[in-house]
């Protein structure tokens, strides 16, 4: 059991709108979070960060000085900020205005105006990346277990390596796309135990490199978890006819990806 609770948690909020700052702090008052600053700007928000390290950074998507994709880039290309959790809450619904910021390793994406079940389970989220319990597997010992992770975003490898890791799983290799992957997975003799791949990428996409395996190598075995932001009926059933184990939406949840995990791994 995790000993992190939510009203532990230390937020920096981001909100231009003073009415909309007021409604995000009463849904955090209402979860009794013990410690919140609010700011209006990505400068602001900057300066805090000099000064504090919060556990969670929630967002707006447009500010007065920068946009939310030019913030978490600052923040995920500063050392001591990488693995901070970040929140999005906006009205944007454009998919690809979006892309960047699901890339970018974020806990949860709210829209505006979003339902407080949904804050509560980005919190929750929030907690259990911050304070992971390991998987308990029968038929693995989680350190021994062989992941191959696959996605051309740095800031995306770096933020899934760190929920596998949070979960006990250390031995990851990376490739920037499916291409690569197919070198190191021909390279080490199949050795893996499970692959995980991102879904659009250049080169070799991921539904390409599941039928590869799949089909060409014949490997049925090797369980295969696709991340995606895709919410395309079409294409999403063409992912599943490649030979997918499971798909993850971009941004997934910590305790969705243990369930998944537990679930094609003890299969």
């Amino acid at each position: 059991m995790s000993s992190l609770a939510v009203t532990d948690l230390s937020i920096l909020l981001v909100e231009p709108s003073a009415t909309q700052l007021k409604i995000i702090l009463g849904h955090l008052q209402d979860e009794s979070v013990g410690h919140v600053i609010g700011v209006h700007t990505g400068r602001q928000a900057l300066t805090a960060l000099d000064k504090y390290r919060p556990d969670l950074m929630i967002s707006s998507m447009y500010l007065p000085d920068m946009t939310v994709a030019e913030l978490i880039t600052i923040i995920r290309t500063t050392e001591k900020f990488q693995d901070l959790p970040f929140m999005l809450i906006s009205s944007e619904a454009h998919r690809q205005a979006l892309e960047s910021i699901r890339q970018a390793g974020v806990v949860a994406i709210l829209s505006k105006p979003f339902r407080h079940e949904d804050l509560q389970r980005a919190l929750r989220a929030t907690v259990e990346f911050l304070d992971p319990e390991e998987i308990d597997l029968h038929n693995y010992d989680v350190e021994a277990l062989r992941v191959l992770l696959v996605d051309d975003s740095s800031m995306a490898r770096r933020h899934i390596t760190q929920v596998l890791q949070n979960i006990g799983i250390r031995q990851i290799t990376t490739a920037v796309d499916g291409r690569k992957a197919l070198e190191i997975y021909d390279n080490q003799g199949s050795s893996f135990d499970l692959i995980v791949t991102d879904y659009n990428m250049p080169n070799m996409d991921g539904r390409e490199l599941t039928e590869f395996i799949r089909k060409d190598l014949g490997d049925t075995f090797t369980p295969i978890l696709m991340v995606t932001s895709e919410n395309d009926e079409a294409r999403l059933d063409n992912i599943q006819q490649a030979g997918v184990s499971a798909i993850f939406d971009k941004p997934f949840d910590p305790q969705h990806v243990k369930e998944i995990l537990f679930r094609v791994l003890e299969d």
